[in-house]
């Protein structure tokens, strides 16, 4: 029973990796081909590209760890496992951050309030979001930094220190993990708070609307809607993510279970595959060019 749990949680796992590289993939390509044919790019399509290209990193990881972890242990040596760790730690970083920079570029070229704060930061949304990836990669290097003493002290412990080593290896090691639940939540509360401006600037939006009598479907309503779905869409995606990564983190220091972190690379895995189908098609220009692909692979 537990092999045949295994094989089709494996079977989820590539179809998965599959759709969600197909997916970046096809958000970066859409994006370079219109780059290169306008000779410009727009601070979203940036985003977006970078946003695919880091989430393809993240996939790639997300399987080599699958695969070293449960269907061949024998290369997975802590060299290679510290390599892999640190790796997602950055490809993780640049996927969530960027994400976190798509929900606010969303809300300040959608919304609409009077406030002069928000007028200031609307005038200059690009240099806003710029500031932020820089301002965020202090974070990257503190984590990082800690992610390597962790290692450290594991490669120690294992050619023999085993005395206080092993203590300062558990330390680093919850160190690491709360470092890992405030890089995340940061970012979740920012994108959290951009979803409920955008809801609120929508309602005061509709009121105008709803007075004027123009009717609810109008342009500007349906910007919002979009950029709700999507901001909403990356925050569930995201809450499952980050407790499958708790889940595994946690079961593995107690337990050593093997079946728990797989189950939880299922779950995690639905974060970068499936987020960029719905930035496909909340985006005018990714959607047109897959339903272009689509009906010509119908013709074929």
């Amino acid at each position: 029973m537990k092999h045949l749990l295994l094989s089709i949680l494996s079977i989820l796992i590539i179809a998965q990796y599959v759709l969600g590289s197909f997916a970046n993939g096809f958000i970066a390509l859409v994006n370079c081909i219109d780059w290169i044919k306008k000779h410009k790019i727009s601070c979203a399509d940036r985003i977006l590209t970078a946003l695919a290209v880091s989430r393809i990193c993240l996939l790639w990881i997300i399987v080599f760890n699958w695969y070293g972890t449960m269907l061949h242990p024998a290369i997975y040596s802590l060299e290679v496992r510290t390599i892999v760790h640190i790796a997602w730690v950055a490809s993780n970083h640049f996927s969530l951050w960027l994400a976190t920079s798509l929900s606010i570029l969303y809300l300040l070229k959608i919304a609409n309030f009077s406030s002069l704060l928000f007028l200031h930061l609307k005038w200059r949304a690009e240099r806003v979001v710029i500031m932020i990836l820089w301002g965020t990669s202090v974070f990257l290097v503190f984590h990082l930094a800690v992610v390597s003493t962790e290692e450290k002290m594991q490669m120690n412990e294992d050619k023999g220190n085993i005395t206080w080593e092993s203590t300062l290896r558990d330390i680093a090691h919850l160190s690491s993990g709360i470092i890992f639940v405030l890089v995340h939540f940061i970012p979740f509360a920012m994108s959290l708070t951009a979803v409920l401006l955008l809801i609120f600037s929508m309602w005061k939006h509709l009121k105008k609307v709803q007075v004027s009598g123009k009717g609810s479907q109008d342009p500007s309503t349906e910007v919002h809607i979009r950029a709700m779905q999507t901001v909403i869409s990356f925050l569930l995606l995201f809450v499952i993510y980050f407790f499958a990564q708790i889940i595994s983190f946690w079961n593995f220091t107690i337990t050593q279970n093997n079946l728990v972190p797989f189950v939880c690379q299922v779950f995690g895995i639905l974060y970068p595959s499936s987020h960029s189908f719905i930035l496909i098609w909340g985006n005018k220009k990714l959607r047109q060019a897959f339903l272009s692909l689509l009906r010509q692979l119908r013709c074929w």
